[in-house]
C-alpha cells in the first residue's frame, strides 16, 4: 500500500568518464521514470567524479536527507572503481570481501574458463553489513547499505539491478500528470501562467516549448498527486490560452 508521505530518493551518478563527455548517461532518465513509476520522487542528481572526499560527503550528505539514494558507477573490477570503499568509509564501516559475492564470481569465471585474478575479484567488495543486489547480466552485485543502494554504471546492468530493488522499497502515491499544447509564445504565458501557480503552490507547473515549422508549439505540464486539482489546473490552463487569443493544439488525458 503506498504511503502517505512523500518517499523521496536521490541519485549520484560517479565517473570521471561523465564529466568529461567521453560517457554520455542515460541512466537518470531511466531511474527517475522507474521511481516516479513507484511514487518515489527523485528530488536531486548530481554528477561527481573518482575523488574519495567527494564521493563520501555527497554520499553522507544525501543519505541524510532523502529516504534513499542510488549511485550508479564504481563497482568494477579497475583501480579508479573506488565507490565501493568510499560508501564504506562514508558509513564508517571496514571494506570487506564478500562471501557470497565471492563465491558468485568464483562461480562465474569457472564456467567460462577465465582467470578468478585479484582485479576481477575487487568487484566481491562490499562494506561490511551491506546486502547484495542481484546482477542477472554478469554477476558482479551491486550492495546495499542503509537506505543507500550501489549500482553499476553500464546501464544495461543497471536496470537489471534497479529491477531487483525496485519491490523491495516503500512506495509513495504516484505523481499524475496533465498536458496541454498551445500555440502561445512562452513570453505571453509568463505571467498568467505563474498566476495559476500561485494558486496550486503545492503542483508543479512547468511549460516546455517545442519546435515547429508552422509557428509556436509549448506544452504546459501540471504534475500531483491528486487528479482533481489537475482536472481543475487543466480547466484554468484551456481558459487563460483562450483569454490570450491561442489555440489548445492537443491534451493528453490525466495519467
Amino acid at each position: 500500500m503506498p504511503d502517505t508521505k512523500p518517499v523521496t530518493a536521490a541519485l549520484i551518478l560517479i565517473g570521471n568518464e561523465l564529466l568529461s563527455g567521453r560517457t554520455q548517461d542515460t541512466n537518470l532518465h531511466t531511474i527517475a521514470n522507474a521511481l516516479s513509476a513507484h511514487g518515489i520522487r527523485l528530488t536531486e542528481a548530481r554528477v561527481i567524479a573518482d575523488v574519495s572526499t567527494v564521493i563520501q560527503a555527497t554520499v553522507n550528505t544525501l543519505r541524510a536527507q532523502c529516504d534513499y539514494v542510488f549511485t550508479t558507477g564504481g563497482i568494477g573490477p579497475t583501480h579508479d572503481d573506488i565507490t565501493a570503499e568510499n560508501v564504506a568509509a562514508a558509513f564508517g564501516v571496514p571494506l570487506i570481501e564478500h562471501p557470497e559475492a565471492r563465491d558468485r564470481l568464483l562461480e562465474y569465471f569457472r564456467e567460462r574458463g577465465t582467470e578468478p585474478n585479484e582485479a576481477r575479484m575487487r568487484m566481491a567488495r562490499t562494506p561490511q553489513g551491506a546486502t547484495l543486489v542481484d546482477n542477472p547480466v554478469s554477476v558482479a552485485p551491486g550492495f546495499c547499505i542503509g537506505n543507500v543502494y550501489v549500482m553499476a554504471g553500464v546501464p544495461r546492468i543497471m536496470t537489471a539491478m534497479l529491477e531487483n530493488i525496485l519491490p523491495t522499497l516503500r512506495h509513495g502515491s504516484r505523481v499524475l500528470s496533465a498536458s496541454v499544447m498551445c500555440n502561445l509564445p512562452e513570453g505571453e504565458l509568463a505571467a498568467p501562467l505563474a498566476e495559476i501557480q500561485a494558486r496550486y503552490p503545492s503542483t508543479d507547473i512547468g511549460s516546455y516549448p517545442g519546435k515547429s515549422e508552422g509557428g509556436y508549439r509549448v506544452n504546459l505540464i501540471a504534475r500531483s498527486e491528486h487528479r482533481d486539482v489537475l482536472a481543475a489546473i487543466e480547466k484554468d490552463i484551456e481558459s487563460m490560452i483562450d483569454s490570450l487569443g491561442g489555440d489548445v493544439l492537443e491534451k493528453k488525458p490525466i495519467q
